[in-house]
């Protein structure tokens, strides 16, 4: 409305802008805003350490530092696992049902809650599409040969990955590369295969392992001041809002018709596609259950928001059964 006041707000990414889908999306937040404010609301993109390293995003957000941040509640697991809850669940929902629980199911309420106690405003604003379980330097036969390795994975999966012997750290997309080059790691997991391929790792890694059990659908969020967020109108607000909400249809769109191309590619220069036996699968499954308990049994808020989840999928099953084609046929 024309009474509102100008908002300039500056946001760092933790991804670069060319990068599909992780990027492009931040950029698009920028675009929308502008377009759908007439201009009242700018939200600037700054490449990754352009502000402030990516890493400190949270605590720069979160003290006014910095107005906006463009993430994936998951690189906060160290303040607190529940973050990673509302990231990416190891077999949990895909995009139609976390939407579902998200905004449904009390999925909204608890994240709402749980970032708001570090003075930060956030909403889903897009995210990533079922992720390729791995690059692997080395043949992995089964899940057994997992013991050993050092590997670049996110949130809870890199939680279960633990549990097989693998040593796991978490390395911003630009560091995956070298990090494979120099054997610095022997594994990694980043994103889908059309983000994947960008960042070239097929150069360094061949064997290409789906499906990505970790991140069956992968949010990622605009973090804001609260305090900022607070000082919006509601017209402001709502504008904000829509965006991401745009920017989440977008990613499932351009995600889904994206990766059999990018695969094809990837296949083309010898990249090796594999996929986890049924018992790997299995194993890999209950050591989740095992992490989900053990965390729960440290912390009420990832209890609570885990719980929540589980209660929503037990209902959500019903209707997923009765439309199920392929168990029917």
């Amino acid at each position: 409305m024309a009474e509102d006041k100008p908002v300039r707000w500056n946001m760092q990414s933790w991804f670069p802008a060319k990068l599909p889908l992780a990027g492009t999306m931040g950029k698009e937040i920028e675009r929308k805003v502008r377009l759908v404010s007439g201009g009242n609301i700018q939200i600037r993109f700054n490449e990754p350490g352009a502000l402030v390293a990516p890493p400190q995003c949270f605590d720069s957000v979160s003290s006014g530092a910095i107005q906006a941040c463009w993430s994936t509640p998951a690189y906060w697991h160290g303040k607190d696992p529940t973050f990673s809850i509302f990231s990416a669940v190891p077999f949990g929902p895909e995009w139609p049902e976390l939407l579902a629980w998200f905004y449904s199911g009390g999925g909204r309420e608890l994240y709402e809650e749980l970032y708001h106690k570090h003075n930060i405003h956030a909403m889903p604003c897009g995210g990533m599409v079922p992720e390729a379980s791995g690059w692997f330097k080395k043949d992995v036969k089964s899940i057994a040969d997992l013991k050993g390795l050092k590997m670049r994975i996110l949130g809870l999966g890199g939680s279960v990955a633990e549990k097989f012997g693998v040593s796991t750290q978490l390395l911003p997309g630009g560091d995956v590369y070298p990090a494979l080059e120099l054997g610095t790691i022997d594994a990694a997991e980043f994103a889908a295969p059309s983000v994947d391929q960008v960042l070239g790792f097929h150069e360094v890694a061949k064997f290409y392992y789906f499906p990505g059990w970790h991140q069956p659908a992968t949010f990622y969020d605009l973090m804001l001041n609260k305090k900022n967020w607070d000082g919006l109108s509601k017209t402001q607000q709502a504008q904000i809002e829509i965006v991401c909400g745009d920017n989440v249809r977008q990613l499932i769109a351009e995600g889904e018709a994206t990766q059999s191309k990018a695969i094809k590619a990837l296949q083309a220069k010898g990249v090796d596609v594999r996929t986890w036996a049924k018992e790997d699968l299995n194993e890999l499954h209950a050591a989740w259950l095992k992490v989900a308990a053990e965390y729960s049994a440290k912390n009420p808020g990832f209890k609570k928001a885990w719980e929540s989840m589980q209660a929503f999928r037990t209902d959500y099953k019903v209707w997923k059964d009765l439309q199920d084609l392929d168990k029917l046929r």
